[in-house]
């Protein structure tokens, strides 16, 4: 922008030149005083102009930069916000793995509850130590899941904490948002279309920087020189002179590129139109994709609770068939797994309906 702005200000031109020429002027008779014309020319001249008018080309040069600008600050809008998609990602993955592991707590005094029971058979002769070893299988691979999760979610807190720029401590207890207050709002903010408006007004200032190049220039001028000949070319001498005045300019060659200059334009404005109407009808479609998903996981989440209530029935069944001997501790370990499932489906489901819940609202940026 300064240096659009520097085009205002006075310009100097510094020329030097030394010339021979093959012929000079002649005076086909001899004046006294007056020597022959030499062909060797020397001169040398300082020139300051100031614009008058200039068709517009400045202010066209400095909305041109502003129009640039805009476009890259916008570019950087884009980059960033797309990070966004990814941090939820690894949020709502962290929040998912910590449910995970806080039902793993709670098999795991489920089956240790199990396993102190079915050693009090074993010593009363009910059981067998098979039975027993069955429970133990069941521990030994909660504890191999619990160490796959707690690895899977410490990379995943190393990749979040890289994304936000921060340090973050290991312990750190993430909140998890709550379904029922979140309003999504369907019309579409994002900034990829500032970035499309952007660009067509980048490229409207081309335009208008065609359209200035192809008017003339008007401004002041002095010329202030030293040289052989001055400006009194019957004085083969050296001499100081000055030349001052208006000065009209107008540059007709613009006339030849121009047509071509606007057409590449106006094909650039049809590839941004173009990106802008993908982008919008892919964005549609990733929202009513996203408000089916919400409505699928909301009507799969209705039943969970029902699930695990019949789930527990059942294991509770089991565990009082085990103990009147009617039922295999093998039974009962596939019955309290089958709870577990229920279980961790329904926080499958709760977080998934939040991770798509900001999905859409990372779609319409609301």
């Amino acid at each position: 922008m300064s240096n659009a702005n520097k085009g205002y200000l006075p310009q100097l031109l510094l020329t030097v030149k030394a010339t021979y020429q093959s012929d000079v002027t002649q005076i086909p008779i001899d004046l006294p005083g007056i020597k022959g014309f030499s062909k060797n020319q020397y001169g040398i001249t300082l020139e300051i102009s100031q614009t008058l008018f200039d068709g517009g080309v400045i202010r066209s040069q400095k909305n041109s930069v502003k129009a640039t600008a805009t476009v890259e600050e916008k570019e950087t809008e884009v980059s960033l916000y797309s990070l966004n998609e990814r941090i939820n990602q690894l949020y709502f993955s962290i929040l998912l793995l910590d449910e995970k592991l806080s039902l793993n707590n709670l098999l795991r005094e489920e089956l240790q509850r199990n396993y102190n029971q079915i050693s009090a058979y074993v010593q009363n002769g009910i059981a067998h130590s098979a039975d027993l070893d069955a429970v133990k299988v069941e521990q030994l691979k909660l504890n191999q899941n619990e160490e796959q999760l707690t690895h899977t979610r410490k990379a995943y807190w190393e990749m979040l904490s890289a994304l936000l720029g921060e340090n973050l401590p290991p312990d750190t207890k993430l909140q998890k948002p709550d379904a029922a207050n979140q309003l999504v709002a369907t019309p579409v903010t994002r900034p990829e279309l500032d970035l499309f408006e952007a660009r067509l007004k980048s490229l409207d200032t081309r335009e208008q920087g065609i359209t200035a190049g192809l008017l003339p220039k008007l401004g002041l001028f002095v010329t202030g020189g030293y040289g052989r000949p001055g400006l009194n070319m019957l004085d083969n001498d050296f001499a100081l002179y000055y030349v001052g005045g208006v000065r009209l300019t107008w540059n007709f060659g613009n006339l030849y590129t121009q047509r071509n200059n606007r057409g590449t334009i106006a094909t650039n404005k049809n590839q941004v139109f173009a990106q802008r109407d993908a982008f919008l009808v892919n964005t549609t479609i990733d929202i009513a994709k996203h408000t089916n998903e919400i409505n699928k996981i909301k009507a799969m989440i209705q039943y969970d609770d029902e699930i695990i209530r019949l789930q527990n029935s059942i294991k509770q069944s089991a565990q009082a068939k085990v103990t009147s001997g009617t039922l295999s501790v093998t039974d009962l370990m596939r019955e309290i797994n089958a709870e577990d499932r229920a279980k961790q489906d329904k926080v499958l489901h709760e977080t998934e309906l939040m991770m798509t819940i900001y999905e859409l609202k990372f779609t319409t940026n609301h």
